[in-house]
């Protein structure tokens, strides 16, 4: 096998057998596509057609779904969706083989679909992410084709694009009627933005809607509208929205998430990008939930507002819109049960799709419009590179999400992390696997102190005039391996289990089984 060595250092193939030929890396904005942008299939719409169908099972084979197509998810239940399993149950009692899964995400509520990887009915999985049993498992090769990775901008340029064409869409709609209006935001199972499915809706040749609660027409205003949808089903329930609150998102008074949280906050104070009008995001995870819980505390005290927040709404963005302290968010996906109550009840919580947020390829994705983003980190390294994937032996267990897209939109981008993690160094020689490339990383905050990437001079400068004390990244590494010692090398063969795009479709690294 051939490879190319791409921007960051990684050995990429040329060629992958089932993905085609790769484009390695070449750094931030010189990967530039000039195609016209994909559609979907044209259905003439009959009259007296009726769309409300019986079962799952007459959906799928009303669909046309067939060997070797591709299929897509949305992941807006997180680990509390139901659809999926149900809909691969089905597709695998048809004899239907060889499909590519396409979701938005997957959870370790997925790992039921394991047995349909090995029996062939899944021999291809494109995603952001790959938790639990399910990415054990891929990691150790039991896909066909290595899975594809791509953020949720990436995502949205792909099926935009056409690099990514579904053939068969199924949405789970917390609420839905006969024609196929959809929204998140009412029933029993309401998760809030619907986000990632409308890139999907608009661009799949087939849409059906799978609701657990089919209300009267019109179910206005729709997160997506009856044009795009073939086909609805009633069933009994389509996830336990209380799964919404899983993974990745959890706060509590932990010490080393609030030291964090309070070095972040000092970076962006210092930073002159905290002041009237400013717009941010934060992640899910504890030290940045934190940072968002200070951060309210801050404006507070020195009575300055925020015009947007962004993203994946939490609660603590919801008390600041409710409490006046920010104009408006901007919502991609509803992190939890208060978020979702927010975006049904205040008309200042505004759902945009996973296209509108990130995609590169649009004039203003909304991510080019931060001035701060705070972001969680697996692993880093000396050159500022963030792995946010695979664990330390190359493991896949978590997702890229919008780590690569908000990296290089916002004006600083800082990442969160302890210094050590279950006795596991954070600062790396070498990340085990590149997420984002260090020239998209300005910051990094841990419990031991804040480095800034040397390539942003001006906020050095910034931060030394507001008598903010920083630390060397390598001395940072230094510190992390005094507390841990050397951790051993872990050595990996020569087979690809996944390929990680670039936002822009490139390949910034590939994942390999261990050897």
């Amino acid at each position: 096998m051939n490879y190319n060595i791409n921007s960051v250092g990684r050995q990429i193939p040329e060629s992958i057998p089932g993905i085609g030929k790769l484009v390695p890396f070449k750094g931030e904005g010189n990967y530039l596509r000039t195609e016209n942008k994909t559609g979907a299939k044209i259905r003439y719409g009959q009259r007296d057609e009726r769309k409300l169908l019986s079962s799952i099972e007459e959906a799928v084979k009303k669909s046309g779904l067939s060997d070797g197509m591709t299929v897509s998810f949305h992941h807006h239940m997180r680990n509390g969706d139901y659809v999926l399993n149900k809909v691969f149950d089905v597709i695998h009692e048809l004899g239907i083989k060889d499909l590519t899964l396409a979701p938005s995400s997957l959870s370790p509520c997925h790992d039921h679909i394991i047995e349909y990887i090995k029996d062939g009915t899944i021999t291809g999985i494109q995603s952001s992410g790959l938790r639990g049993k399910l990415g054990e498992e891929i990691s150790k090769g039991i896909l066909k084709t290595p899975a594809i990775i791509r953020s949720h901008g990436g995502r949205a340029r792909a099926i935009e694009d056409g690099e990514l064409k579904i053939d068969v869409a199924f949405i789970a709609a917390p609420s839905c009627d006969e024609f196929g209006n959809i929204n998140g935001r009412t029933g029993n199972s309401a998760c809030g933005s619907l986000g990632y499915g409308i890139v999907d809706a608009i661009y799949a040749n087939c849409v059906v809607a799978i609701t657990d609660n089919l209300v009267e027409f019109p179910n206005l205003p729709a997160s997506i509208g009856m044009k795009y949808v073939d086909y609805v089903v009633k069933v009994d329930q389509i996830g336990d929205p209380t799964g919404i609150v899983s993974g990745s998102i959890r706060f509590n008074d932990n010490p080393r998430d609030l030291l964090i949280a309070q070095n972040a906050l000092k970076a962006i104070v210092a930073s002159g990008l905290y002041k009237e009008g400013f717009t941010f995001q934060t992640g899910a995870a504890g030290s940045t939930l934190a940072v968002a819980r200070l951060l309210l505390d801050k404006m507070k005290k020195d009575n300055v507002k925020a015009s947007m927040a962004l993203g994946g709404i939490t609660g603590y963005m919801v008390k600041m819109l409710e409490e006046g302290y920010v104009d408006g968010l901007m919502d991609t996906q509803s992190f939890d049960l208060d978020a979702v109550r927010s975006i049904r009840e205040n008309e200042k919580h505004f759902e945009i799709s996973a296209s509108d947020y990130a995609n590169p390829n649009n004039p203003t994705p909304a991510v080019n419009t931060l001035d701060f983003v705070l972001l969680g980190a697996l692993e880093v390294d000396t050159d500022f590179n963030v792995n946010v994937i695979t664990r330390s032996d190359g493991v896949i267990n978590q997702a890229v999400g919008g780590h690569q897209d908000t990296a290089p939109g916002a004006k600083m981008s800082l990442i969160l992390a302890p210094l050590v993690r279950s006795r596991n160094p954070i600062v790396l020689d070498k990340v085990t696997t590149v997420c984002t490339p260090g020239e998209s990383v300005d910051v990094i905050c841990t419990d031991y102190g804040i480095a800034v990437n040397p390539n942003r001079g001006d906020l050095i400068e910034k931060f030394e005039k507001a008598g903010l004390e920083t630390i060397d990244i390598k001395e940072l590494q230094k510190k992390a391996l005094e507390l841990t010692g050397k951790p051993e090398e872990i050595k990996f063969s020569n087979d690809i289990v996944a390929v990680l795009e670039y936002r822009d479709g490139s390949i910034i690294d590939v994942i390999r089984k261990e050897a």
